[in-house]
């Protein structure tokens, strides 16, 4: 086998998920709103600008960034941390499923028992918060 097809070769790609996190890492950094190339430019790797944009596009859609027009191009503003990114994720896969009872019913019961203990814990506080 040569070394071009060699898998371990090449460099690891990163999944969607992974790249979210660091783009939001990056904003939550920046001193204020960020254009697109100085996100691309505190990245690891060598990532195309027009994936960079592609990230910021997916994160502004979850709700995860926000943008204002800065003459032609934009200016992104991190609204979410990646826990936050991860509960977006969360919501949404609960929302595009009918039997929301199921779906919770099927995560609930798959919660290591602390994670129960501390779900139960913030399901206490919000409701003691609420009334």
């Amino acid at each position: 086998m040569s070394e071009d097809l060699d898998p371990s070769a090449r460099p690891r790609r990163r999944g969607q998920g992974e790249l979210e996190a660091q783009v939001l890492d990056a904003l939550r950094a920046a001193p204020g709103p960020a254009t697109a190339h100085w996100v691309q430019d505190r990245l690891p790797g060598d990532l195309a600008y027009t994936t960079v944009m592609t990230i910021l596009s997916r994160l502004h859609a979850k709700g995860a960034v926000s943008r204002a027009r800065s003459g032609r191009s934009y200016r992104w503003l991190a609204s979410a941390d990646a826990a936050g990114l991860a509960a977006l994720r969360m919501r949404r896969v609960l929302d595009t499923h009918a039997d929301r009872d199921a779906v919770l019913a099927s995560f609930v019961t798959a919660l290591l028992p602390q994670d129960e203990e501390l779900l139960r814990q913030l399901l206490d506080a919000a409701t003691d918060g609420g009334s």
